[in-house]
């Protein structure tokens, strides 16, 4: 059957791409990003329908259901965008030639740019396409929560609210699960297939940005290509394309929202000169349902609300009269509203105000991730003020680089003149740690910079002084304009909605969308280009030079992010502080799934060495335990919770073989195995594991 089910995921994946000619212009970006919001919108719908009856798990009601959402969503969207279909393959084969005319059109300088660019990005594609195919998750989060899950719900059957023992897996929107679990059944069980969706919106948010830039540079493709492949090569970015990490998908639905909106103000088709370009709706109704699809997917979209906003002042809200104002703000409203109830509204949300009294989840949740924990609103505005430095600092860094002992001496001493001025103005970055989930540091941990790094040098080098430049009007862009105001908005609200924290550069790949189309001004702005024929001005030469100096760095940067990642490397490598890491392509699983918490390597392997593959086990944890991998090499055992968050101990059921228990939740009888923990570890890892026993179970002894 798996054959049949592959068969109909690529039958699928055609279908919904046949579907996208009839809704899309004939625009080979506009097609991709089309196909990639009615594939995802027509999962997620499927999967909240089939969890309402207690499908989730039925792979061959998975298979044929998504055809009939798919066809439903798209008829609807070709009738009210009424588009002649066209030819893909076609369409392919004219873009190919129109790159081979640009490519072979461009400046020596320009070619070098491009070449290396492109070379870095096959290097890095073909690497991560390895790893995504061949090597095990291990993110803290999904080892906890996400795909505990998604497993429990492939389990049971059903999405709906059971009670876990990590707070997320109860209170997380359920639309990225729908995603994975049919990726996952309809695959045979393929546990890689968790991460398609993250590595398909890898792809489809550098789509996104070619597609921004193109409406916003009057279809320049220099600008285009040069933004979408430095934003494919941030670091950020970068690490989140392997993982199950769920901003990345979000960051894909963003770039699909922007570049709806972007291209709604550009207008479509012919014209003639003189006229102004006439608003297609399509473009609104396509937003309207990224944007239900998006906050369907993760709350932390709220905090893009303002920025989004900002962009549609432009996009849509500017016009020559009220009239044409107010028609075009019913109709996206309109297209909201739909996208909301469809995409948003049956996530999750309404289900914790049922349970723990608000949208986001537990009191708990909020004090400790939230704004709730700075306190009185004085404080928060002075230590939200000190989180926007802290990240600013942050972000000046040669992420990737600094993964080297070389690169960290040269990333150290660039940094210095920072120490000294934050020392000199006492900010204080970081003594005050009472809005910190992990206090500030100028020389940051090895273990946070080389798993979570931020822009790198694409970032403080060329897309903040290019911001600068456009906020002191040095140079006038109008859409850069809006687009830097959306990208400091972001910016605050990651400051001050949430306590610092190291690991936080996951956040700002959605900050990076806004930020990395300011590199389009090195084609399109004549104050700052560098798209120039050869010169004596030593000003532009040194520019020039620079930005290829910066190119180069990025380029490397790239590189050693993915090949020098202890989270999922490629080849074996010793870290700087001498720790030894094999290749993630040989290590064992459960030391690989492990790797965030070392110290819990020994009871893992234990438990999977003692515990049949088939077994049921009743999980006696907290909300810190890696619950995951204890499923098994084949995703087979059963596991129940019986320690839910906040809720108390609840009895063993009857139908477990063993109790999996930490000595902090059941204390230990005469008979039970104890597991242990790696204590010597205690002092080098984040948090320490707990001292975890074993108990084999007879029928009708269930006693705590």
């Amino acid at each position: 059957m798996t054959l049949f089910y592959l068969l109909s995921l690529f039958l699928f994946i055609f279908y919904v791409g046949q579907l996208s000619t009839r809704i899309s212009h004939r625009s080979l970006t506009e097609w991709w990003l089309t196909t990639f919001l009615l594939g995802a919108g027509s999962v997620i719908l499927t999967g909240f329908i089939l969890s309402a009856f207690y499908l989730t798990a039925n792979t061959l009601v998975w298979a044929g259901s998504v055809f009939i959402t798919a066809t439903i969503i798209g008829g609807v969207l070709s009738r009210l965008v009424k588009q002649e279909r066209f030819s893909v393959i076609l369409l392919i084969q004219e873009r190919w030639q129109t790159g081979r005319e640009w490519f072979s059109g461009l400046s020596g300088y320009s070619r070098f740019l491009f070449s290396l660019l492109f070379g870095t990005l096959a290097i890095i594609a073909v690497t991560n396409f390895l790893l995504v195919l061949f090597t095990v998750p291990n993110e803290w989060d999904s080892m906890t929560g996400h795909l505990n899950r998604v497993m429990q719900y492939v389990q049971r059957g059903t999405m709906r609210h059971f009670g876990g023992t990590n707070w997320n897996i109860d209170t997380y929107p359920k639309s990225v699960c729908t995603l994975q679990i049919y990726s996952f059944l309809i695959t045979g069980h393929f546990e890689n297939g968790f991460k398609f969706i993250h590595h398909l919106s890898y792809w489809t948010a550098i789509v996104a940005v070619f597609g921004i830039v193109q409406r916003i540079g009057q279809n320049r493709l220099s600008a285009s290509f040069f933004c979408a492949l430095a934003y494919a090569l941030l670091p950020d970015f970068l690490m989140q394309s392997i993982t199950t990490e769920t901003d990345i998908v979000l960051t894909a639905y963003l770039s699909v929202l922007l570049y709806m909106l972007f291209s709604y103000r550009n207008g479509v088709g012919p014209r003639s000169i003189g006229t102004p370009p006439k608003p297609d709706s399509r473009y609104l109704y396509l937003a309207g349902m990224a944007f239900g699809i998006a906050f369907g997917h993760k709350i932390t979209f709220a905090l893009l609300l303002p920025s989004v906003f900002v962009i549609m002042i432009y996009t849509v809200f500017l016009s020559p009269s009220w009239v044409i104002t107010f028609e075009r703000t019913w109709r996206l409203a309109a297209a909201i509203i739909v996208g909301v109830c469809i995409w948003t509204l049956p996530t999750g949300y309404l289900k914790n105000m049922e349970v723990f009294g608000h949208p986001i989840g537990p009191p708990t949740a909020l004090k400790h991730q939230s704004v709730e924990r700075a306190g009185s609103l004085s404080n928060l505005l002075e230590q939200g003020s000190r989180n926007v430095i802290r990240y600013g600092y942050d972000h000046v860094n040669l992420d990737g680089i600094r993964n080297l002992a070389l690169g960290a001496e040269v990333n150290h001493a660039m940094r210095q003149p920072l120490v000294v001025v934050e020392d000199k103005l006492h900010l204080r970055l970081d003594e005050e740690t009472d809005f910190s989930i992990q206090p500030f540091a100028f020389d940051r941990k090895f273990v946070f910079y080389n798993a979570n790094p931020y822009w790198g040098i694409f970032g403080f080098a060329l897309v903040f002084p290019l911001l600068l430049l456009v906020l002191i009007g040095y140079v006038r862009s109008t859409p850069h304009l809006f687009l830097g105001i959306a990208l400091l908005l972001h910016f605050a609200t990651l400051s001050y909605s949430a306590p610092y924290d190291p690991f936080k550069g996951r956040y700002f790949i959605e900050t990076g969308l806004f930020g990395i189309t300011f590199l389009a001004l090195l084609f399109l702005h004549p104050r700052t280009t560098v798209d120039t024929p050869s010169e004596s001005r030593p000003a532009r030469i040194i520019w020039k030079s620079y930005v290829g100096l910066i190119t180069v760095l990025g380029c490397l940067s790239a590189i050693l992010t993915i090949f020098l990642n202890t989270r999922s490397l490629p080849f074996a490598w010793t870290a700087p502080d001498g720790k030894a890491f094999s290749s993630a392509f040989q290590s064992d699983r459960v030391r690989q799934m492990t790797l965030g918490r070392p110290d819990t390597y020994v009871p893992y392997k234990r438990f999977d060495e003692l515990v049949p593959e088939n077994a049921t086990v009743a999980l006696a944890t907290i909300n810190d335990d890696y619950e995951y991998p204890l499923y098994g090499p084949h995703l087979s055992r059963r596991l129940i919770a019986i320690n839910p968050f906040e809720q108390g101990l609840k009895p063993i059921p009857k139908e477990a073989d063993y109790l999996f228990f930490d000595k902090s939740v059941i204390k230990p009888q005469p008979g039970d195995l104890r597991l242990g923990t790696d204590t010597t570890m205690r002092a080098s890892v984040i948090v320490p594991g707990e001292d975890y026993y074993l108990r084999k179970l007879k029928k009708g002894a269930r006693s705590l």
